[in-house]
């Protein structure tokens, strides 16, 4: 892996909103390349400083925080973790207004809620958000591999970079099973909450046997011992922590009874398949979770593309059902999940087309080259999904 680095799609992004607001906060799971990406934009940026507030030296850089960063006044501060040191926002409130310019701080953080919650008191109007994903599928298309054995080493692997890009499939595990027990036994601690670690890997591991299904808090509870309540404030934790996606339903206003719990899908399907003990694709394969693995992995692909709209699945107790439904003003887009080279859908696939009024659907699946099965829906590999279809889709304002 080393000396290996693969552009981020939110490379220009975050360049352009640092013309635009006098802080950018990047957010998303540790070891997703944060800090790496961070390295890349300061240097383009040119005076520039960089501060990980979980190195005890930096930290003590900001003993007298006003101080400090009148000394740096001209330059674009990069704060790394920002959430060990919370008190801080504060101060920058009133630096960004005696300055008053745009790109002076580019803030990091590894909580989701917890870090918004934090600054939106007291930077409203002065911050705008943007989430750092694990390496997408368009991100890795400048490796050497055919796009076949990328997608399937991205599948497997997950995109946390030391996963994906570790030497060997064995090297891969070894490194998400010692993320896995790193999360568990520090950085959950790290962002102040005191949960047994062998309750919550018992949580994450039923999870991730539940990946792509109904979120059944009272059945997960009564299996570890805990109220619902508890585990929906632990699942809270996990999604916080861009560890677990909890899927809404679609709201729809049609005379239908729909199913109202989430469906829960491990964010990473590397994590997924370390937590299952999956180690080859073969053994994917062979395994239960396979069809669901695939549903998780082009979930999480497509809403990075679709960012403002409204997402979730449709199922009814009619047995009408869609994977993924994506709507915006009046248009909406069906997508449904096949982890199959010849797949076929089922009679609550239409049924769901139908109530929903949708026009334009896709079955995305790992197929060589896109191929219609109707006038209004086609069968396409993902990465020709995203490549294609998404970004005419995405800019529609109907």
């Amino acid at each position: 892996m080393q000396g290996r680095y693969l552009p981020r799609k939110l490379y220009n992004t975050v360049l352009a909103q640092l013309q635009d607001f006098p802080a950018v906060a990047m957010l998303g799971p540790r070891q997703c390349g944060k800090s790496t990406l961070a390295h890349a934009l300061i240097a383009q940026v040119g005076e520039s400083l960089y501060l990980d507030l979980e190195k005890p030296s930096d930290l003590k850089k900001l003993s007298e925080p006003e101080l400090f960063f009148a000394l740096h006044q001209n330059k674009l501060i990069c704060l790394d973790e920002i959430q060990r040191r919370p008190e801080l926002f504060t101060i920058l409130r009133s630096i960004i207004d005696e300055r008053g310019n745009n790109g002076q701080f580019l803030i990091l953080g590894s909580a989701s809620q917890d870090l918004i919650r934090q600054s939106s008191e007291t930077l409203a109007g002065r911050i705008t958000y943007l989430e750092l994903t694990p390496f997408l599928l368009c991100e890795t298309d400048s490796e050497k591999e055919s796009s076949t054995a990328r997608l399937n080493t991205r599948w497997l692997r997950g995109g946390f970079p030391r996963s994906y890009l570790a030497g060997s499939d064995q090297t891969s595990m070894r490194w998400r099973h010692n993320f896995v027990r790193t999360f568990l036994e520090r950085d959950i601690r790290q962002h102040g909450f005191q949960i047994p670690p062998e309750t919550l890997m018992r949580l994450w591991k039923m999870c991730a046997h539940s990946h792509g299904q109904l979120l059944n808090s009272s059945k997960i509870g009564e299996s570890i011992g805990v109220s619902h309540t508890t585990i929906r404030s632990y699942i809270d934790l996990l999604t916080q922590t861009f560890m677990l996606r909890t899927f809404m339903p679609f709201v729809a206003n049609l005379k239908k009874r729909l199913v109202k719990s989430p469906k829960i899908f491990i964010r990473d399907t590397g994590i997924l398949h370390a937590l299952l003990d999956i180690e080859t694709h073969d053994d994917l394969m062979g395994h239960p979770v396979f069809g669901a693995s695939w549903e998780g992995l082009v979930i999480e692909n497509i809403l990075y593309e679709f960012y403002g709209w409204t997402a979730g699945f449709y199922r009814t107790a009619a047995g009408a059902e869609l994977d993924l439904v994506l709507g915006k003003g009046k248009k909406r887009i069906g997508i449904e999940c096949k982890a199959s080279a010849a797949p076929q859908v089922s009679t609550g696939f239409w049924n769901a087309l139908e109530d929903l009024e949708i026009t334009e659907a896709y079955i995305v699946a790992p197929v060589k080259e896109p191929y219609p099965i109707h006038k209004q829906v086609t069968v396409t590999p993902l990465k020709y999904f995203l490549n294609n279809f998404a970004p005419r889709i995405a800019q529609t304002r109907r």
